[in-house]
């Protein structure tokens, strides 16, 4: 018969070790005190949770890091097991002689939050934060036209110079000629998408203890791209016309970087004002203050064209803009650009070289020709009108089932709705819930340094159905909360 083993331990609340942390040290220390043989039983995931004091999700990311050392592993019943004991694994200097390496890289690791969703997002869930556009809006019979028509330019498919395929950067330039920015070819780099472009420029542009500052909440928040560079992130606040840039404060003889979405923020939806666009360049130029602007969504305006870009606005050379068609097109093309002076486009694209040789030239190829056809503006169309009832539809459920519950504003384009509970609801722990009911979400507090009780709900990923009787179960989820703490 098989021995389940006994677990009379809770992880400690006020450590600073995460919990999941916590959970996983403490099963390596039974296992290597020989308390725990190969072949013990685990009690299931549930039962685990309710032992430990945890959400079933926390439960999960600990025995998955424990399996990947080789601890633990699944048997053909669904169960966990002890792979093998103290003595034949040698826990402290075979099975886990990585682990010190795991903890010295550059690179920090996402939160706990960000890897449990960028790993359930590939499972059977129901996505309602995701970043990305349906897959039944991909444009299939377009990309075949599309396909048709390159067949006869692929003459080459070798590596490709440092800023990327020469035809591709003329047809951006031409491009964005049209909305008003003026950017030869030699302006623009070919990046494998817009979050290369970051990591870019911080190895190369800034110094360890450089300040970056972004919205509060900031997309930024949710990554490790300039942290993990040694970059001090600083939250600036919001209101209704944007980036309250003058909350930016002085820092001392620090380099100091603004990164900013200013149409159609991630996460918020928000879109900045002209006038507060034109207050934040003349200001950024007066204080010195180099801009990163993303673009990711700037195309995706569901009622009228939004205000010029800050690249546009720049008659200084202070913005680098950052674009690519993930969100609009392909995100599987992984193909993005930034635009910038040539001094740091060539620098950046020679790095880039160091980094992965140039971006994928089929891709490059792919996008010039959906350029060059027309076929993109096209699509921009259709999806437009599309997102657009997605949102409508989105708003009346919300509308339906949580005007009591929270607050939130209607964006006039990209992908987000900032829904903002009022006191009583733990977003934390209606996110940890509704994963019970295989639906998915992005809470605020991956955007933010602070508190927040925010979530960040997609409309473009979910048909208006699924988003539906999701966002009526998670109502209801965000309802008994109130009901047990009252």
């Amino acid at each position: 018969m098989e021995l389940t083993v006994r677990v009379d331990w809770r992880p400690d609340r006020n450590s600073e070790l995460p919990v999941y942390r916590q959970i996983v040290e403490y099963v390596r220390g039974q296992i290597a005190a020989g308390q725990w043989s190969a072949g013990n039983r685990l009690p299931a995931q549930r039962e685990l949770a309710r032992l430990f004091g945890v959400n079933r999700s926390t439960v999960v990311a600990a025995m998955e890091e424990l399996a990947s050392y080789g601890l633990l592993e699944s048997d053909h019943g669904g169960g966990t097991r002890v792979a093998s004991d103290t003595w034949s694994l040698m826990v402290s200097d075979r099975t886990l002689g990585w682990n010190h390496y795991l903890e010295e890289g550059v690179f920090q690791a996402n939160v706990p939050t960000i890897q449990l969703i960028n790993k359930l997002e590939f499972e059977d869930t129901i996505r309602l934060g995701t970043g990305e556009p349906d897959p039944k809006l991909y444009p299939a019979l377009q990309m075949k036209s599309v396909l048709e028509g390159l067949a006869g330019r692929l003459t080459s498919m070798g590596y490709l110079g440092p800023l990327g395929l020469p035809e591709l950067r003329n047809a951006l330039s031409k491009r964005l000629a049209v909305q008003g920015i003026e950017a030869p070819p030699s302006n623009i780099l070919i990046t494998s998408g817009s979050l290369q472009a970051l990591q870019l420029i911080s190895v190369c542009l800034l110094q360890p203890g450089s300040v970056v500052y972004a919205e509060q909440p900031s997309y930024l928040r949710s990554l490790r791209v300039f942290q993990s560079a040694g970059m001090d992130l600083k939250g600036i606040s919001m209101d209704r016309e944007g980036l309250r840039y003058w909350e930016m404060e002085e820092a001392g003889d620090r380099t100091r970087l603004l990164y900013t979405i200013p149409t159609f923020q991630n996460p918020t939806g928000a879109l900045m004002s002209r006038e507060r666009r034109e207050g934040l360049l003349h200001f950024c130029r007066e204080g010195r203050i180099p801009v990163i602007e993303d673009t990711a969504y700037s195309e995706l305006w569901l009622e009228e064209e939004p205000p010029s870009s800050l690249k546009a606005m720049d008659k200084h050379g202070m913005v680098l803009q950052l674009g690519t068609v993930s969100k609009s097109l392909l995100p599987g093309l992984r193909i993005g650009w930034l635009i910038g002076p040539e001094p740091v486009v060539a620098r950046l694209g020679d790095v880039k070289m160091q980094v992965d040789y140039g971006a994928s030239s089929l891709s490059q190829w792919v996008l010039t020709e959906w350029l060059e056809s027309g076929a993109y503006e096209e699509h921009l169309t259709g999806l437009r009108g599309e997102m657009r009832g997605r949102r409508d539809s989105a708003l009346a459920v919300l509308e339906e089932h949580f005007a009591d519950l929270a607050d939130w504003e209607a964006p006039k384009g990209g992908f987000y709705i900032w829904v903002r509970f009022r006191r009583g609801i733990s977003v934390e722990k209606l996110f940890h819930e509704a994963m019970e009911q295989r639906i998915l979400l992005n809470p605020g507090g991956v955007y933010s340094a602070a508190p927040s009780r925010a979530l960040r709900l997609s409309y473009a990923y979910e048909d208006p159905k699924t988003f539906r009787k999701a966002a009526r179960i998670l109502a209801g989820l965000a309802r008994r909360q109130l009901t047990n703490s009252g």
